[in-house]
């Protein structure tokens, strides 16, 4: 993830690993109509998913659980702050972030991507800690020339280490409406979720050894930024400035989490809330179900695989290849 202050990107990390050309740059290539197929036949099975959270408000204004992080005036506003929009433009892109820190929690967003020609952007969606060796979250959106499928990228950062990337196509184009990407994070496992359906899970694996964000509070942060020196076909495709501004629209900005300061090692309330309870503690056989079939059908990269990169796979992925 990258971390802005102003306009100024921090840190970068390229689309290719040691001049390793990942998949999905050559499936992106000859994907076509017959991706999009592929995921109209899909869309039947996709549509019972992980078991959904309690309802809640829907139309909580942007104010109420955010604020903006750097280049104010390139956030708009629209129906009482109930829905904004990100724009991006060769000057600057922007972001903002959330007012709590929360240690554990639902963390959702409803999101429509750049539409059209978005090769180099990325839309980015995330939580991270604030020190040096931080624990991050991440849900990236990286853009394609017009008609080729975003590629979504996740990771998770422990104890300031990430390298644990995973690419997916999605089964669905994300530019024409609003889809759902929420992150479940608790004690035991992080569960990455689109439109309710679990893309990823990573466990609780401190008994191989591998850290685990338990005791270090988070902030939500979403960004819309240009990086077309690495996120579309490692940089290949770089950013028409001619289609700009690049607009990403966002609604549903509630946040169900435990807050804390982020001095805070605990959640005062846990085991209480609904995510903590035991059928949040593991998918179970119908979520691993429609995990594996996102597996199968539309995961592009797993860092858990990919040999060049990592020769000896780190302790988790024992648990990874099991899904």
């Amino acid at each position: 993830m990258y971390i802005y202050e102003g306009s100024t990107r921090q840190k970068a990390r390229p689309l290719f690993f040691n001049n390793h050309s990942i998949v999905e740059t050559r499936k992106t290539e000859t994907m076509g109509s017959s991706f999009w197929t592929l995921c109209l036949t899909s869309l039947l099975f996709a549509s019972v998913a992980f078991s959904a959270p309690p309802k809640r408000a829907i139309d909580v204004p942007f104010g109420r659980n955010y604020i903006p992080t750097w280049a104010f005036d390139h956030i708009k506003y629209f129906n009482g702050e109930s829905e904004i929009q990100l724009h991006l433009d060769n000057y600057t892109g922007t972001g903002f972030q959330s007012k709590g820190s929360y240690l554990f929690g639902h963390f959702s967003m409803h999101i429509k991507m750049v539409a059209g020609d978005s090769a180099g952007t990325v839309t980015a969606f995330y939580l991270s800690s604030q020190n040096s060796e931080h624990d991050e979250i991440d849900f990236e959106f990286l853009g394609n020339r017009t008609g080729q499928p975003y590629i979504l990228q996740t990771n998770v950062y422990t104890g300031g280490k990430g390298d644990k990337e995973q690419r997916i196509f999605l089964w669905f184009d994300p530019t024409k409406a609003y889809h759902t990407y929420a992150i479940l994070w608790n004690m035991y496992q992080i569960v990455f979720l689109v439109d309710n359906i679990p893309i990823r899970v990573f466990k609780n694996s401190k008994d191989l050894g591998v850290k685990f964000p338990f005791d270090q509070p988070m902030k939500l942060y979403s960004s819309l930024w240009n990086a077309d020196d690495w996120a579309t076909r490692g940089g290949l495709e770089k950013t028409d400035w001619s289609k700009a501004p690049f607009i990403a629209s966002y609604k549903g900005f509630h946040i169900d989490g435990c807050e804390a300061s982020v001095n805070a090692k605990y959640c005062d309330t846990q085991g209480k809330k609904w995510w903590d309870q035991p059928q949040y503690q593991d998918l179970d056989a119908d979520q691993y179900r429609r995990l594996k079939w996102v597996r199968q059908k539309f995961t592009i990269y797993n860092y858990c695989t990919d040999r060049v990169r990592f020769p000896h796979p780190s302790p988790e992925c024992k648990r990874d290849r099991d899904i």
